[in-house]
């Protein structure tokens, strides 16, 4: 499918080199934030305290940009519903499963969601990658797997399934945050795309912390450094994403932030001297930034 909304194409300025300095900055952004949440206890729920920062600056910022300045079609207002109800039971996917297992079993299983992606936008619209491709998105997730393998102790299979729902939220909102980039011009536009279902998954979190805690505030607060760069990094790391979908398949760009994953366990193993497990995670470190090398050598 070529036309439409899925691949409507941004304009070849800087085509080349955008997407990947986006991708890039999005990683380091991820990154960043992922070092600081960690470090977090968990009655300070930081990433409520994130979503909320980014909502007050970011969001309030993008709205605006996105009333007026998309191209507002029955459909572009199914993509945003869409986008934003995935993004809902995504966050809430992912808390439930965080509560049966540690997030060295259940991030990694979600992160596998490029494959679903591809498969997703070949069964939908036509669009088959590469052979390469296919094989460095096959690697890239068989490395998320070898990762969340090794750190199973005791995992319930009920984190399990709570993860792979996850997984399925995400591939949905790439594919139709993939195909709503066609309707939105500008940057800040993306922002206030997104902040759309950061409100839903924010409003979600809201009403699940209340039923488990009786009250809507955390129990605690992280420091504002870590609540201001959470809210600077968890939005503006997803449009960059979202911006580099202007250039590539949706499938390639998410598979691309996995990269974010390898830093961090390179952290956690040499920074922060986390030994457990550290020769299979190192290895599966090792089979995604394989992986990503052969869809690199594709384009």
């Amino acid at each position: 499918m070529t036309n439409g909304l899925i691949f409507r194409q941004a304009p070849e300025v800087d085509a080349m080199n955008e997407p990947e300095l986006a991708l890039f900055a999005s990683v380091l952004m991820h990154v960043v934030w992922n070092l600081l949440a960690r470090q977090q206890p968990a009655k300070a729920f930081a990433l409520w305290w994130a979503l909320g920062a980014h909502l007050l600056f970011l969001g309030v910022w993008g709205f605006p940009a996105l009333v007026m300045e998309a191209h507002w079609t029955p459909g572009f207002a199914a993509l945003l519903a869409i986008s934003a109800a995935a993004n809902g039971v995504y966050f809430f996917a992912l808390r439930r499963a965080y509560n049966h297992a540690p997030v060295a079993l259940v991030y990694p299983l979600v992160r596998s969601s490029p494959l679903l992606i591809a498969v997703w936008v070949m069964l939908l619209f036509g669009d088959t990658p590469t052979p390469m491709v296919w094989l460095g998105i096959a690697i890239s997730v068989a490395g998320l797997m070898l990762m969340a393998s090794g750190d199973s102790r005791g995992a319930e299979t009920r984190a399990v399934r709570w993860a792979l729902l996850a997984m399925v939220a995400t591939s949905v909102y790439s594919v139709s945050d993939k195909a709503a980039t066609g309707s939105i011009e500008s940057f800040r536009g993306l922002v206030g795309f997104i902040s759309v279902g950061y409100l839903v998954a924010w409003l979600s979190l809201s009403v699940e912390h209340y039923r488990q805690a009786g009250q809507w505030l955390p129990a605690a607060r992280p420091p504002w450094k870590v609540v201001l760069t959470g809210g600077l990094c968890v939005g503006l790391a997803y449009a960059l994403v979202i911006h580099a979908m202007r250039f590539m398949p949706a499938a390639e760009a998410v598979a691309y932030t996995n990269a974010g994953i390898v830093i961090a366990c390179l952290s956690s193993i040499f920074i922060f001297h986390e030994r457990h497990r550290w020769q299979r995670r190192l290895f599966g470190a090792g089979i995604i930034l394989f992986g990503l090398l052969l869809m690199r050598l594709a384009r």
